[in-house]
């Protein structure tokens, strides 16, 4: 794993700087379509709500930082994020476009300046996760390399560990929302579909006029549960770590145009991406 701050600027320097031209790829009916699904009229009015949190976010981490005085404030997300909308809606496009780059830029600048203590901070950690990693997944309009490794090598990285630190009392309270009875189970369920995608992916790659068929979600499920039943957790655990470096194997060495393929893309969205999302601990 990166460090914190490193992670950071690997999102502005990479995932950011390639954020627009990756949408643009898209045939123009399909970015639409994400965009929309978003609950967004137009890409202009995401990349408007996402540049009006990082000139938020920045302005109050750097205050923490040089532990200046800031505005708290307790935001109405609906209502902030339309008057971000607003605000650059009749925005030259080239002239909005130069913006997004300057506030990417400028941000690179700042934290790279920052003193290294405020990395530590807790509310600083909370708005650069927000703003600037959380915030690529939950707008996530068109899939890198980047985006899975880091999800693979950070946030399935300390999946385990992040479990075992909740007590008893916690454990249960999460196990119960899963539906899975256990997190024996639930580990066989990630490790189920990681398996599955794998073989997807490898199929069409490897092999002409390669087709599959997607599995009924509960049998699917049911087949893992019993699969990995009669294994000892210790051994689960192996494999689980085992799957996940299979899966960074998968990842760096696809070729570059792998991710243009919408099957190969939607497996490994759902797979890496939105996974970890419904069953974030």
């Amino acid at each position: 794993m990166t460090s914190f701050k490193q992670r950071t600027l690997d999102f502005l320097e990479i995932e950011w700087a390639t954020y627009i031209e990756r949408f643009n790829r898209l045939p123009p009916a399909e970015g639409l379509k994400r965009v929309n699904g978003q609950g967004y009229e137009r890409f202009r009015d995401m990349l408007a709500h996402i540049v009006a949190w990082w000139e938020e976010g920045m302005d109050i981490i750097l205050a923490i930082a040089e532990e200046r005085e800031f505005e708290r404030k307790k935001y109405d997300f609906d209502i902030f994020n339309a008057e971000a909308v607003a605000t650059y809606k009749n925005r030259d496009e080239k002239e909005f476009l130069a913006h997004f780059e300057q506030v990417r830029q400028k941000s690179i600048a700042d934290l790279k300046s920052m003193n290294e203590a405020a990395w530590e901070n807790r509310r600083v950690r909370g708005w650069v996760n927000g703003i600037f990693i959380d915030h690529a997944r939950e707008h996530l309009v068109a899939l890198d390399r980047f985006l899975l490794l880091d999800m693979l090598q950070n946030e399935w990285a300390t999946y385990l560990d992040d479990f075992n630190r909740l007590d008893d009392a916690e454990k249960n309270e999460f196990i119960g929302k899963q539906g899975f009875g256990s997190f024996h189970n639930l580990l066989a369920h990630f490790i189920g579909g990681w398996e599955e995608g794998m073989r997807i992916v490898d199929g069409f790659l490897n092999q002409p006029g390669f087709t599959w068929q997607e599995p009924e979600t509960d049998a699917f499920n049911l087949e893992l549960t019993k699969k990995y039943s009669t294994w000892s957790h210790a051994d689960l655990l192996k494999h689980y770590e085992a799957t996940r470096a299979a899966m960074i194997e998968l990842v760096t060495t696809m070729p570059d145009d792998a991710l243009r393929n919408p099957d190969i893309e939607n497996w490994l969205t759902s797979d890496v991406i939105h996974h970890y999302h419904d069953h974030v601990i």
